[in-house]
């Protein structure tokens, strides 16, 4: 056992192939790092590889939402223990080992273009990169999340169990500060 792996993610929201992911990284590693790329409205930027990841509508949850909903889904799996949860901002790679350190294996499930440009960064600046291969084909994509919580679709099977209380509240709470 390695004593870090490293899961990268926007978790807009956290679902069941974020879990998986995860328990594969910790399957490797005493613990992982799931660290939370565009952790602010400043780091995001327009990919060539990824058309939607900086948009507003493919980031609807803060940060903090974020934490709560990880926090939740980890200890929902029982690994809350072995998890530290950190901000990634894939616009600044200099800042990066101040938040994983650069022995910690990174582990990228690799579906499309973006994983593999992903995957180009982070071994560029020096982590060691395990990539796993994703079939495109049974890819969950938050896009489908998001819009069935937009359009009041059935979102609830695509997540954590453990979230859903937590997501119920948030979209509530959205709902009652749109109406105000």
């Amino acid at each position: 056992m390695i004593p870090y792996a490293c899961v990268t993610g926007r978790f807009q929201p956290v679902h069941e192939q974020h879990l998986e992911l995860i328990g594969m990284a910790l399957a490797r590693a005493d613990r992982v790092l799931v660290a939370v790329t565009n952790p602010d409205t400043s780091a995001r930027r327009e990919e060539a590889t990824s058309h939607h990841r900086h948009t507003s509508e493919a980031n609807p949850f803060s940060y903090f939402e974020r934490v709560l909903l990880l926090r939740a889904a980890l200890r929902g799996a029982g690994w809350d223990d072995r998890i530290v949860i950190v901000p990634f901002d894939l616009t600044r790679p200099p800042s990066w080992p101040e938040y994983v350190p650069l022995d910690a294996l990174q582990v990228v499930r690799v579906f499309s273009e973006w994983e593999r440009e992903k995957t180009r960064q982070l071994r560029e600046a020096g982590y060691q990169v395990w990539e796993v291969a994703g079939d495109p084909a049974t890819k969950v994509h938050a896009t489908h999340i998001r819009d069935a919580m937009a359009s009041g679709g059935d979102w609830a099977p695509l997540v954590p169990t453990a979230t859903v209380p937590l997501l119920r509240d948030m979209l509530t709470s959205r709902m009652e500060s749109t109406a105000r």
